[in-house]
């Protein structure tokens, strides 16, 4: 999980991401050879998993395992660690589900919201996404 490519697939998973193409759309621009070896580790390691979309069968839909969706707190983390460290000035779309982690560097949360409560919250968004999926 350590790679950059994993941690991009992940980060990407979370900000609704969800086919290989998909993931080949960010600005990363991830080969497509290292993409599937990296989708088949996370799936190897329970940290995602794949369904049939259910328009077109020969597309995966790809999705956080219950493992998967508890790297949040851990990236939530990495992002505040970075924007303090590099002050990247990173911003993340608002309309995804890392929008939680938009630039606050006060660290007072997201929207008056603790930490925990932001990891709470966007835990249970992501719960929701799934199940969606999962229909």
């Amino acid at each position: 999980m350590g790679d950059k490519w994993s941690i991009i697939i992940v980060r990407d998973i979370f900000n609704g991401k969800k086919t290989f193409g998909d993931f080949l759309g960010s600005p990363e621009k991830i080969s497509t050879s290292v993409l599937s070896s990296r989708l088949q580790l996370l799936k190897s390691h329970q940290i995602i998993d794949s369904v049939p979309d259910l328009k077109d069968k020969k597309i995966k839909v790809y999705y956080l395992s219950d493992k998967g969706i508890d790297l949040f707190p851990v990236m939530y983390e990495m992002f505040y660690w970075s924007m303090r460290n590099f002050n990247t000035g990173l911003i993340l779309r608002t309309d995804g589900f890392a929008a939680h982690l938009q630039k606050d560097s006060d660290k007072k949360g997201y929207k008056g919201m603790s930490s925990d409560q932001v990891i709470n919250e966007a835990q249970k968004k992501y719960l929701k996404i799934r199940s969606s999926i999962l229909k």
